[in-house]
């Protein structure tokens, strides 16, 4: 092993447990391509590769192109070594997710999943797109992120209105409430049709899968319980699951119930399992990406953590800037019994007065080894980290040296 790679395992197995305060691990880099820094463990180098119009969630397809949604109404593709984009299409509505599925390319909008014939390199129009499932659409948090499970189907999350909208993912529901989880696409029968994976999450924008096939959500909890509760949830969303919100919120170890909303919980809150790990409130994690296989860098997952408008002491956008949680990018790991610890990785997207000059939205190992995420604020564009001592947008050396340090079961970041 390097000794680049000792210091960098040295730094990340050391980041504190105790959040944003405290980075003293950290160190600061220029940023290749702006005129800014961040602080990164170890022999990390961060460059932005892209200038893209307000990008959001990234996927790669199976031809190793990435595809990049966006708020611009428009998706992005950008081929190898991903430092130019295409448009291939403009919508009239908001396709946060775009991915590619055999010979198709699916974008979700928000109240509908669409599809036109792709294979690599090609250059289709908004024309060659047409309404392969509706969705449930509606104002509020109108994200819809599109994911390509190991089982090949399709899946799509999908947030409630607000923070107590009569909202469920269920038969008795109409469908245009069926909101709140995660969607599976059924496409056995002559029409495709969604069907309820997981439940009960407010606004769950990034979803993953580890190497076992489980999926995982990272969920955006209320703004009406204040600046400190309750926190942010990672999910281990599996089928049938049910993670209580709006009825229930995750607050000191427990499921307390929330009287925003006086409808009868459709499940009880005995049945609501467990967050793997937690985030400080108002922190509003969007993308999600486990470690791509081979990697011994002692982390399990990687989230973008956009920071949301919400200040002290209330949590209202009227207070101090300087207050509001600060974009990063936070490294996830996972114990043998299934607690996480979120730590952080990247920081330095917001300065002492609260501006913020980017801030993290969608994130996605490339096939060549690096990490990249979107800024959909400030400088958007598209970011490479490398890890290593080898040239920025090379394939990285991956660490050598598993994480074998147990970590805290009441997780925190």
């Amino acid at each position: 092993m390097s000794w680049s790679a000792v210091g960098l395992l040295t730094s990340l197995l050391t980041l504190p447990a105790t959040g944003l305060a405290q980075s003293d691990t950290l160190h600061p880099v220029d940023v290749a391509g702006t005129e800014h820094r961040l602080n990164v463990p170890g022999d990390v180098r961060v460059e932005k590769v892209a200038s893209l119009d307000a990008p959001r969630m990234i996927s790669i397809g199976p031809g190793g192109e990435m595809f990049i949604g966006s708020n611009a109404y428009k998706i992005y593709r950008l081929a190898p070594p991903y430092d130019q984009a295409d448009t291939l299409a403009e919508f009239d509505a908001y396709p946060n997710s775009v991915v590619q599925r055999g010979d198709y390319l699916y974008v979700a909008t928000t109240d509908a999943l669409l599809r036109a014939p792709y294979r690599t390199g090609d250059s289709p129009s908004r024309d060659d797109f047409s309404v392969y499932a509706e969705l449930p659409g509606g104002g509020g948090h109108d994200t819809r992120t599109l994911a390509v499970g190991p089982d090949n189907r399709l899946y799509v999350s999908l947030g409630i209105q607000g923070n107590c909208s009569d909202q469920y993912i269920g038969e008795d529901y109409d469908f245009e409430d069926r909101r709140g989880g995660i969607l599976v696409l059924d496409e056995s029968g002559d029409s495709p049709t969604w069907q309820a994976y997981a439940s009960g999450l407010r606004n769950p924008v990034g979803l993953a899968w580890d190497d076992t096939g489980t999926l995982y959500a990272i969920n955006n909890g209320p703004d009406h319980w204040g600046y400190e509760t309750p926190r942010e949830v990672l999910v281990r969303a599996e089928e049938g699951s049910f993670h209580g919100m709006p009825w229930f919120q995750w607050v000191d170890g427990e499921y307390q119930r929330d009287d925003c909303i006086s409808s009868e919980p459709p499940r009880p809150a005995s049945e609501i399992p467990q967050p793997v790990a937690t985030l400080p409130a108002r922190s509003a994690p969007l993308g999600l990406d486990f470690m791509p296989q081979g990697s011994m860098l002692p982390l399990d997952a990687v989230t973008a953590v956009h920071g949301s408008w919400g200040t002290q002491p209330d949590g209202s956008a009227a207070g101090d800037p300087a207050t509001r949680r600060e974009p990063r990018i936070a490294g996830i790991v996972i114990d043998a019994q299934g607690n996480g610890q979120v730590n952080d990785l990247i920081t330095g997207f917001q300065d002492e007065q609260g501006n913020r000059w980017a801030r993290p939205t969608g994130i996605a190992f490339g096939p060549d080894g690096a990490l990249y995420f979107t800024s959909n604020s400030g400088e958007t564009g598209l970011y490479r980290v490398t890890f290593g001592d080898g040239p920025v947008g090379a394939e990285p050396e991956l660490l050598g040296t598993p994480n074998d340090t147990e970590q805290d079961a009441a997780p925190s970041s």
